[in-house]
């Protein structure tokens, strides 16, 4: 898509926050594997190395919310500002032109 119209249109806005958001999910799900892998280590060094990658996954989940948090894209502690950002990214990506 032409960068003029993304502008126009807000859409390159929208690509940023989405892509972090898609990020995000997969920073948690790495959290969430890594822990049930450390959970069914069949050695001490497999688990030392699980555990390992386990704080990375988190300290890249943090990061990564941090950025989120920072821009207004994320608002983990505030369900109802969350909420009202999930209804606008709806209508946002509603009012997105289906091209093709």
């Amino acid at each position: 898509m032409n960068i003029f119209l993304e502008k126009l249109i807000g859409f390159d806005v929208m690509t940023d926050q989405v892509i972090a958001m898609d990020l995000l999910i997969a920073a948690k799900s790495g959290v969430r594997n890594y822990a049930m892998a450390v959970t069914e280590a069949g050695s001490p060094e497999i688990k030392a190395t699980l555990t390992r990658h386990l704080e990375e996954a988190i300290d890249m989940h943090e990061r990564i919310s941090a950025f989120m948090i920072e821009r207004g894209w994320y608002h983990p502690w505030n369900e109802k500002e969350q909420f009202q950002l999930d209804l606008q990214n709806i209508r946002t990506a509603l009012e997105v032109p289906v091209l093709g």
